[in-house]
């Protein structure tokens, strides 16, 4: 390579190790295999074969996101976290060091914005001597799942200086906050942490068919959370299958809940669930925290940790977070004939108290929704209501048969085993139809 190239990828790598804040934007695997390309690039023993493994690396890396080098950069000063992303997200007024240090590694990160794919496949084929350059990655990332983020990306790409761009982006991270809760909207907490779930369930709420007055008033509660006002803790309980759970996950899907996030946490982490909220405490998303088949054994610490939650203590309750549990029982904590008192049980003198601290910490919830098990009809009313949504063309009368004969031979009559029995006829109906067109032929 001539002298001007050489220069030029030493200015980038100097303006990548100069960040101050934004230095995560580069540890990924893209931003790793990027810096290694350049220094494969700039290295006094530099040979072709160690800068072509190196492209090769940075290019399947990109590969595999799906992800131009370009939007790649972006997305990551987008979602990354950092003092500066966090600490603007709790005030507007930041110090200045913090601001200049920002605005310092925007300029370094449009310097390596500006670095194209096509130009660092022209400096491979110069360094290894190839006759023509290698592929180049340009593919444009489908934002259809950031539509939020289009604005402020549209700012990054059209702007001279990112410096200008620094109070938008402010404003974003205040918005719709940065890293684990800016690229996923479903989350778990697993071993003392909280990871990104990449698919989560795609239920709709219409497709939930038979309770629609619970529904309704989990709806309406969950806009109270995200509009800013005090929203009640909610226990969901009655029948299995009658979608008490999914009813909780379609809240993801439905409109103008782009800022709700879901957190769900197995009966068996909920002695964490103070830890946990301390971390939803203050960010700009609403949450969710999600606790599936909720029950416990008398002196559980799960069940001190979850009062805790419901009640408060000293500290007070975050705004953005609420509890919705599902359960199957009324009473949350087993009770056993040989719990209650008896006159010649003096153990305790108040014993009767305790037995009703048990049974009433369901009440702790402020809205309580129940799931009655689904008559005949409220049965047959929901699949009918899925059939027309798999688009089964069978006559009325023989798909309510077909659908009683199910409910009889498997789990009875639920919303969830009319699931069950739609998506069976419709693989049916379509393995038939295919031996039927060869057959034919």
């Amino acid at each position: 390579m001539d002298t001007q190239a050489i220069a030029s990828i030493e200015f980038l790598q100097r303006q990548a190790a100069s960040l101050l804040l934004y230095q995560s934007v580069l540890r990924g695997e893209v931003g790793t295999a990027f810096l290694n390309l350049l220094q494969a690039l700039s290295s006094s023993n530099t040979n072709g074969l160690a800068c072509l493994q190196a492209y090769g690396t940075w290019f399947q890396a990109l590969a595999a996101r799906n992800q131009g080098w370009q939007d790649y950069l972006i997305t990551q000063i987008l979602r990354t976290d950092n003092p500066f992303s966090k600490q603007v997200q709790q005030s507007s007024l930041l110090p200045p060091a913090l601001v200049a240090a920002a605005q310092h590694d925007l300029q370094a990160l449009q310097s390596l914005y500006n670095c194209s794919s096509d130009q660092l496949s022209r400096w491979v084929q110069a360094t290894a001597k190839l006759l023509a350059a290698p592929v180049a990655w340009n593919q444009q990332q489908d934002r259809v799942g950031a539509i939020h983020e289009l604005p402020i990306w549209e700012k990054f790409q059209m702007s001279e200086n990112w410096v200008d761009v620094l109070e938008s982006l402010a404003a974003h991270y205040q918005r719709y906050g940065t890293g684990l809760f800016a690229s996923y909207r479903a989350l778990r907490w697993q071993s003392g942490q909280l990871v990104g779930i990449s698919y989560a369930d795609p239920v709709q709420l219409p497709e939930l068919v038979g309770y629609e007055s619970q529904k309704d008033s989990l709806l309406k509660n969950t806009k109270f959370l995200l509009a800013g006002h005090p929203a009640l803790h909610v226990l969901l309980y009655g029948s299995r299958g009658s979608g008490k759970s999914s009813l909780v996950k379609g809240l993801l899907n439905e409109p103008d809940t782009g800022n709700l996030r879901l957190v769900e946490v197995a009966k068996s982490e909920l002695k964490d669930l103070p830890t946990i909220v301390e971390q939803l405490r203050g960010v700009p998303q609403k949450f969710i925290i999600f606790v599936d088949d909720l029950s416990f054994e008398e002196d559980d610490d799960a069940f001190k940790a979850l009062k805790v939650v419901l009640e408060g203590n000293l500290t007070a309750r975050p705004q953005n977070v609420v509890v919705y549990a599902t359960s199957n029982r009324r009473h949350l904590i087993r009770e056993f004939f040989s719990d209650r008192p008896r006159p010649k049980d003096n153990e305790e003198i108040h014993s009767w108290d305790t037995v009703q601290e048990k049974l009433s910490f369901s009440d702790r919830f402020g809205l309580t929704l129940t799931f009655e098990p689904a008559d005949q009809n409220t049965y047959l009313s929901i699949v009918r209501h899925l059939a027309t949504q798999a688009d089964i063309s069978l006559s009325q009368e023989d798909l309510e048969y077909r659908a009683l004969q199910w409910a009889t031979r498997h789990n009875g009559r639920s919303g969830r085993t009319a699931r069950q029995f739609i998506d069976f006829l419709r693989a049916d109906l379509a393995v038939t139809g295919s031996e039927s067109r060869r057959l034919n032929t």
